[in-house]
């Protein structure tokens, strides 16, 4: 039986935040509706979860010895790590001792912050079927293992997210362009890159996986839409063949399983007719599962809260939807919004602006999300609500 204590009281149930992004938020919401205390840590100030957080600290989550003191200062019973940059090894000794409980686990979290690890753990020890792939610590070795495998190819650091530092290359010429810009972007102290061929896919999904108390569950898969890398829109449910989906399902199975334990997982696949790929997968909530808070009575952020703290879930879906993002479009602090009541006159809309303090032209600020008797209605009308939205500098 699961004993949730008072925030804010010697009895509180406290978790603590490693990264306050947007996505970070919805699930801060989620556990504060069951009177969990929050801490939000992120290396900035004001970052969207610390905004609705009882407290924050703003850290260096790179910094061992910086985590550590705040987890000793804090005392949490879980740490919830919503970003790659993230001392992971400090976050091992501090489960081993016995400080607090890492979600989903430790070893997760430093395997899947690093592409290189998942990609072995998924390839290499569950022989899971992906793209061709190879790594590499300099410019030469990407050249060689570009050419090994065959153009075009995609090249990213091992530590991203969002799509930062990814390159689709077609030809030798550009090789030594995409090793500059995955080092620009890339997260960590590493210098090391992954390439990987191309899968000829019909499309990508996101299979939210749920690892909790009571077993394993899948919410409805979700197609999306990338440019560069970074998801533009989604939707739910993406139509696919019954054995595509049992594949998709076992294969999410097996990665979880071997992650271990509780929480949300985002297992990226990629389909083809019946054949499934695995792509990556992530230890928390995903971008492209914000169309959950239209289709799911316990959206991806409800199901992590709830699974994280040991409570039932229900994965299911109610009815079609879809996200579409807004993007900053300006480089400006303290940002303005116009545009939002014209937004919200589409039937079936809703908005979520992220109250990020900072804006860049290709920065997430927010994301439209509708339903629609169909997955096509749902997303005419998440984009047409996008759509709606100017961001403009604050000049007084």
């Amino acid at each position: 039986m699961t004993t949730l204590g008072t925030p804010l009281s010697p009895s509180a149930t406290k978790v603590m935040f490693l990264g306050a992004g947007e996505l970070g938020k919805e699930v801060v919401i989620e556990l504060q509706r069951l009177g969990v205390e929050v801490i939000a840590c992120d290396r900035y100030a004001n970052a969207p979860g610390m905004q609705v957080a009882h407290r924050s600290h703003v850290v260096d989550m790179t910094d061992a010895a910086a985590i550590r003191a705040l987890v000793e200062q804090e005392k949490p019973d879980l740490i919830v790590p919503e970003i790659e940059a993230i001392a992971t090894e400090e976050l091992a000794r501090i489960e081993a001792d016995g400080l607090a409980i890492v979600i989903p686990t430790a070893r997760a979290t430093q395997l899947t912050m690093d592409r290189e690890g998942i990609r072995c753990l998924a390839a290499d020890e569950l022989g899971l079927q992906t793209s061709p792939f190879a790594f590499a610590s300099n410019g030469e070795t990407l050249a060689r293992e570009a050419e090994r495998i065959g153009y075009p190819v995609f090249v990213k650091p091992v530590m991203s997210s969002s799509g930062k530092g990814q390159s689709f290359v077609k030809s030798a010429d550009d090789i030594a362009a995409a090793w500059e810009h995955a080092l620009s972007a890339g997260r960590g102290k590493q210098i090391r890159v992954i390439v990987e061929g191309a899968v000829d896919f019909d499309y990508e999904i996101t299979l939210l996986t749920v690892r909790h108390a009571g077993g394993t569950d899948f919410c409805a898969p979700i197609g999306h839409r990338q440019e560069s890398g970074d998801y533009v829109e989604s939707w739910q449910p993406q139509k696919m063949s019954d054995a595509a989906l049992a594949t998709s399902q076992d294969m999410a199975r097996k990665v979880t399983d071997a992650l271990g334990g509780r929480g949300v997982f985002g297992v990226e696949l990629f389909i083809k007719g019946d054949e499934v790929w695995f792509s990556e997968v992530s230890p928390r909530p995903h971008d492209t599962g914000l169309v959950t808070l239209s289709t799911q009575d316990q959206s991806e952020f409800a199901l992590h809260a709830r699974a994280i703290l040991g409570l039932p879930v229900d994965a299911s879906l109610l009815r079609p939807g879809a996200s579409a993002v807004v993007y900053g479009g300006v480089d400006a602090e303290g940002v303005t919004f116009s545009g939002v009541d014209d937004a919200l006159k589409g039937p079936g809309s809703q908005l979520r602006l992220f109250g990020k303090p900072v804006s860049y032209e290709k920065r997430r600020m927010g994301v439209a999300i509708a339903h629609g008797a169909d997955v096509d209605e749902a997303r005419s009308r998440a984009k047409a609500c996008a759509s709606a939205i100017k961001v403009s500098e604050f000049t007084g």
